[in-house]
């Protein structure tokens, strides 16, 4: 990620240091995902849809990805165009994330990143887009463990 063109929304989540999400990722590697599905969910704080991956394992546990370097000013969304559902009894193995090249001017800017995740079955890609005016880019994928557990 070019640091120079990061939103504030990404810098600020820059400065937390992400442990959590590495620790949530790490802990889910090796699980047999029993679900997984792409839902929208509420941002609260800036009243927006957000789309999130959810993973569900088959030992209870649950986790959801999703892009939280939103700024005010921007449209975030993330898609894939892999069945999913081709997924469900693999075991997840591990993740990637590669920058793709931009689009756009200066004043209106089509950002695109790929969540690469590695699993028993083969892998699949989401696609993360950030179409904003030049003053909000970057991202800021998480990972976090959602609902009850166990």
């Amino acid at each position: 990620m070019n640091i120079e063109n990061a939103g504030t929304g990404v810098l600020l989540n820059l400065l937390e240091g992400g442990e959590e999400t590495v620790k949530t990722w790490q802990g889910s590697l090796g699980k047999t995902i029993a679900s997984l599905s792409m839902k929208v969910e509420c941002d609260k704080f800036y009243d927006k849809d957000v789309d999130v991956l959810h993973f569900a394992f088959t030992d209870g546990t649950r986790i959801k990805v999703w892009d939280d370097g939103q700024s005010c000013c921007e449209q975030r969304y993330m898609q894939t165009d892999d069945n999913l559902s081709d997924y469900i009894g693999a075991q997840l193995l591990g993740g990637e994330v590669r920058d793709a090249p931009g689009t756009g001017d200066e004043y209106e800017v089509h950002e695109v990143q790929f969540f690469v995740v590695k699993t028993s079955k083969g892998q699949f890609t989401m696609c993360t887009h950030n179409e904003h005016n030049g003053y909000y880019g970057g991202f800021d994928l998480k990972v976090a463990p959602c609902g009850d557990q166990g």
